[in-house]
């Protein structure tokens, strides 16, 4: 039983949590609302009235964003956002005072005596400080992405949606407006943005991310490595290689093929590798998530994320001749 969703797409808090069930390998139920007319199965287990709302097949209930993006985290982290420094005080200022005069930017009009260019000038000495961060360290708390930029970017597209002109000719910005392209370029904004219609009781049931699936338990996946990459891993004691040449913290996740896969995947990337190992994994072994991910021809592709313990390695062969 898969947990439920409770999401909005274009909230920033929601985005923020769907994008930490992305980076997790998670799948859900996604249950669309629509802000007006919320659907009573959600007040009845979250009477607060706002987006997301994680409800566990245990029947407990996840309210706050943060919290949210913890508890994926929790079941996989493959790229190591939360080690990459302490988030908490970039995001208690997001969520407090940058929030506050994003709010009062945008929206002027629902806040009467407010005065839009003072808050638009509090918002930019907020902005401009996170822009010098990553400027000097490359992302907001270092050479890596981390908690605190997968947390702030959906706040910082909405203040550019609401001052386009000024924030794109910003100098004073240069380095945040290429931090969140970054997002904005990565093949999971679009899954991360899939619409949906409200959810209904009767209606279509969705999954997110819409083009995924689960992997099925008690059929055998097969990972293509190089010789060298899986001897090193028995000195590691796992196996954290993504695809050739790249890692599972690059990636976020370890490339994996059904059976009927493999050899196209081995023609394609690993023809001219040299030595060649095809190693067949028991699903039922990891201990990270699974999930079916949609390639841009719409073909599945089961994705490990996180490491392969090598305990999960039925048997090791030699490619092509094991193809």
């Amino acid at each position: 039983m898969l947990p439920i969703l409770y999401s909005f797409r274009r909230c920033p808090y929601a985005m923020r949590a769907r994008w930490a069930l992305l980076e997790a390998g998670l799948l859900v139920q996604w249950r669309e609302i629509a802000l007006k007319a919320k659907p009573a199965e959600m007040l009845a287990v979250s009477p607060k009235g706002t987006v997301p709302v994680l409800m566990l097949p245990d029947d407990s209930v996840i309210e706050e964003s943060l919290a949210v993006m913890h508890w994926a985290l929790d079941q996989a982290d493959p790229r190591e956002l939360r080690n990459a420094g302490d988030a908490s005080a970039l995001i208690e200022q997001n969520d407090g005072a940058f929030k506050h005069h994003l709010d009062r930017f945008k929206y002027t009009d629902r806040y009467p005596g407010t005065n839009k260019n003072e808050q638009r000038a509090a918002g930019l000495a907020i902005l401009q400080n996170w822009n010098q961060r990553i400027a000097d360290l490359g992302w907001l708390l270092g050479a890596h992405c981390s908690l605190a930029d997968a947390a702030l970017w959906p706040f910082v597209r909405q203040w550019r949606i609401a001052d386009p002109e000024g924030f794109d000719n910003d100098n004073s910005l240069e380095a945040l407006r290429h931090w969140l392209q970054r997002f904005l370029e990565d093949p999971r904004f679009e899954r991360l943005m899939q619409r949906a219609d409200p959810w209904s009781a009767g209606g279509q049931q969705h999954h997110f991310p819409a083009d995924a699936v689960a992997v099925p338990l008690d059929q055998p996946l097969f990972h293509l490595a190089l010789k060298t990459d899986w001897q090193a891993a028995q000195t590691s004691g796992s196996y954290r290689i993504s695809t050739r040449g790249m890692t599972l913290e690059q990636v976020g996740f370890i490339h994996c093929s059904w059976q009927e896969q493999v050899q196209a995947t081995f023609e394609r990337f690993y023809a001219d590798a040299g030595e060649v190992l095809l190693l067949e994994i028991d699903p039922a072994a990891v201990n990270a998530p699974l999930r079916a991910d949609a390639i841009p021809t719409g073909e599945l592709f089961p994705h490990l994320y996180g490491p392969l313990p090598l305990t999960a390695v039925r048997s090791v062969g030699t490619m092509p001749a094991a193809a």
